[in-house]
């Protein structure tokens, strides 16, 4: 897939908050043709980011659970990540420049991540089914790529739905993250891609993790405000 990447050099740009990102990022994906377009946004941090977005294209606002597989001696290096609907992805390039990260130990973290994703699921959704996104344009959102490994993953668990088009939207990111999601979608709007890129909290002035209760609340505004306008996620 020949995607086109749309960088917006903003040097030197700091975010107040994940909000205040969202803002910042929503005029560029207004300006896109979207038909029927909802917004995914990746917990936890990506979805107050995707809250902002979905309310300037007065889109719905859904949530696709991706886990990062993290090397256990350093968790924040990402050797993977898991979505929804069982998919996985590995970075074949990392997993060769580091010693013992067997076979077994890679199903051991994946098993370990599930639980959690499973558990995230159940918590952010509930009952409630998955969106429809068969012939939909699907806007995924995070606050940052620094692997881009977690994004690649999401990307993969929506192109599985049939999709009509399928965008990644971001503050922030390394040019190498943007660079591994890039075949796989349609299109990538990031603001900036920074050189060295030393990590996503840099980009913010708060940088706070983004609590469970936050996230099911600005689910819960985004699905109430969707009955109360008629919209629906075609759940």
């Amino acid at each position: 897939m020949l995607s086109r990447i749309l960088v917006r050099v903003m040097k030197n740009r700091i975010y107040a908050d994940r909000r205040d990102a969202g803002r910042a990022l929503a005029p560029e994906i207004q300006a896109c043709e979207l038909h029927d377009p909802i917004v995914l946004g990746l917990p936890r941090g990506g979805i107050p980011v995707a809250y902002e977005i979905a309310l300037a294209l007065d889109a719905p606002l859904d949530v696709l659970v991706v886990r990062k597989l993290g090397v256990p001696f350093q968790p924040e290096l990402a050797l993977g990540a898991i979505a929804s609907g069982q998919v996985r992805v590995l970075n074949e390039q990392l997993l060769e420049q580091i010693p013992g990260l067997d076979e077994a130990l890679i199903e051991e973290i994946t098993a370990r991540e599930t639980k959690e994703l499973t558990r995230r699921e159940k918590l952010y959704r509930g009952e409630r089914p998955y969106p429809e996104l068969r012939d939909r344009d699907v806007v995924v959102v995070d606050d940052g790529m620094a692997t881009g490994s977690t994004m690649r993953a999401a990307a993969e668990a929506v192109q599985s739905r049939d999709p009509a088009k399928v965008l990644i939207a971001v503050p922030t990111a390394s040019a190498d993250a943007v660079a591994l999601v890039a075949d796989i979608v349609d299109q990538v709007i990031c603001l900036d891609t920074p050189s060295p890129f030393f990590a996503v909290g840099y980009f913010y002035r708060n940088f706070g993790q983004t609590t469970d209760d936050e996230v099911r609340r600005l689910l819960h505004d985004a699905w109430e405000g969707q009955q109360l306008s008629g919209r629906t996620t075609n759940a």
